[in-house]
């Protein structure tokens, strides 16, 4: 029987037979069973003189590839399993569908593909993500009409993103974060195009700002504690007058040592004479003769921060309680987190002991600066109704505090109302306010302002970008210590 001719790589097609070998190839599994196809291949002789090749083998279409010991359907299953879950979770997903295969040979059938046509794009979206955070970033292009990523690159800096813009001068929108390296790389790459700063980092830095005013008022924050003796009649009374407690040790011998500097200090008698004549040491004597009165000394002497301080809250509650044992109330305060030893709560329980005071009732916990954070930064037909009236009560206690929240009130109204042109007004009055957090974040906004009013004026947004970032950090994570930037770019860019 006559063969059938075959077909070189120079063109050539041929009908002499060289030889005749048993080729194997394996086949998606069956049943949970691997297949094995056998096949008799003949290899032809080329007949062309100037081509290289001396021979050849036939190639069956749709089952054969030129040294490939995978079927083409076998070789598709396995790169769609390395794009879905690279190397060792495609391992063990290919051996539960009964296919034998290595972690590398998934990760080089990944590496093998091309990558896709990007095609003309109209808006762009840039942001970086973390290789490992703090030391090593990257950068990932997005297509904003189809939320395709495009392309991926090692490092931040402005110069690649302008070099691939100059491929791309179709690029009218260009979404970013306010990463100066990335606005001037859009600036120089792309001049025709807009740029258009992403509104969630907006929100984001005015709630880092906001913050830190709240911080700045962490002391007002806790309400009055209303004085109460159980009559209500007395409510309406004017309240009765205190009685001073009696008075420490050491308050009186400050006072006693403080008239005494004084005196002598009058009298004409330098520091040095002072400190012989009273026993004290020369810095002592220098800040008793230096304070104007008595108070400061001791109002000094006082303020220090004991051990014990922070966990004052807790032991007022259990001793109102009952609870006495000093021993106790120091494993409990020790299990919080107390780093001193015994003794030293058994010094600040002593007072209460000897009658030179008593653990007050503890008034309502004060909220946390997040709390009032979350509450101004929340739209308020989103706020609990008890969230509600303290953020009022706060308001109305601290003047600030109600600037602030008018402040970012505007801006909010501002980003959700698509109203760019009311931003200089706004830049204008954070900067006239007495809020610093507040000032120094309308001053960076007066830095990016294009990008920042186009950000509040068109409907561009970043929220694709962000969506890709979250699965980009999935799947470096998925691939452990395997994620080098090839292998990474091929699944970002493939695995859909």
């Amino acid at each position: 029987m006559r063969a059938t001719a075959g077909a070189c790589r120079c063109g050539q097609r041929s009908a002499r037979v060289h030889g005749r070998y048993v080729r194997r190839l394996r086949d998606v599994a069956v049943g949970g069973l691997g297949v094995v196809i056998e096949l008799c291949v003949r290899r032809f002789r080329c007949e062309n003189p100037d081509c290289t090749a001396v021979t050849f083998a036939e190639q069956i279409a749709g089952l054969t590839t030129p040294h490939s010991r995978y079927s083409p359907l076998l070789r598709g299953v396995l790169t769609r399993v390395g794009l879905a879950l690279a190397g060792r979770a495609g391992v063990r997903l290919a051996a539960a569908a009964g296919i034998t295969v290595g972690k590398d040979t998934l990760l080089r059938l990944v590496r093998a593909l091309p990558d896709p046509e990007i095609g003309e794009v109209e808006v762009l979206g840039v942001d970086d993500f973390a290789f490992r955070k703090g030391r090593h970033y990257g950068t990932v292009l997005i297509d904003m009409a189809t939320h395709r990523p495009l392309h991926l690159y090692d490092g931040r800096e402005g110069e690649d993103l302008t070099a691939w813009l100059r491929g791309h001068p179709e690029v009218k929108v260009i979404c970013r974060d306010r990463s100066g390296g990335y606005a001037e790389g859009a600036r120089v790459g792309a001049p025709q195009a807009e740029q258009v700063a992403d509104r969630y980092h907006l929100w984001a830095n005015l709630g880092q700002a906001v913050e830190k005013s709240v911080n700045a008022h962490r002391s007002r924050l806790s309400e009055p504690v209303p004085a109460t003796d159980g009559n209500s009649d007395a409510l309406e009374a004017e309240p009765e007058e205190v009685q001073p407690s009696t008075e420490l040790k050491i308050v009186t011998r400050l006072r006693e040592q403080h008239a005494a500097a004084h005196e002598l200090w009058e009298k004409g008698m330098s520091k040095a004479a002072i400190g012989r004549k009273l026993g004290l040491h020369q810095a002592t004597v220098r800040k008793l003769v230096n304070a104007r009165s008595a108070d400061e000394v001791v109002a000094k002497s006082l303020q220090r921060a004991h051990i014990v301080d922070p966990y004052v809250g807790h032991l007022h509650r259990r001793w109102n309680e009952g609870v006495r044992n000093a021993a106790q109330l120091y494993r409990e305060i020790q299990q919080l987190g107390y780093p001193g030893g015994e003794l030293a709560v058994q010094r600040h329980l002593r007072r209460y002991r000897t009658g030179r005071g008593h653990a007050p009732v503890p008034g309502p916990k004060p909220p946390s600066v997040r709390e009032v954070t979350s509450w101004i930064m929340t739209h308020p037909e989103h706020l609990r109704d008890e969230d509600a009236d303290k953020l009022h009560r706060l308001r109305k206690r601290d003047p600030e505090l109600d600037r602030l929240t008018l402040h970012v009130r505007k801006f909010a109204a501002m980003m959700t109302g698509r109203h760019g042109d009311r931003l200089e007004d706004w830049i204008t009055n954070a900067e006239q306010d007495t809020l610093t957090p507040l000032a120094g974040f309308a001053r960076n906004l007066r830095r990016d302002f294009d990008a920042v009013r186009n950000g509040l004026s068109l409907p561009h947004s970043s929220g694709a970008v962000e969506g890709n970032i979250n699965r980009l950090k999935m799947l470096k994570r998925q691939m452990f210590g395997r994620a080098s930037l090839d292998l990474l770019r091929k699944r970002v860019l493939l695995a859909r």
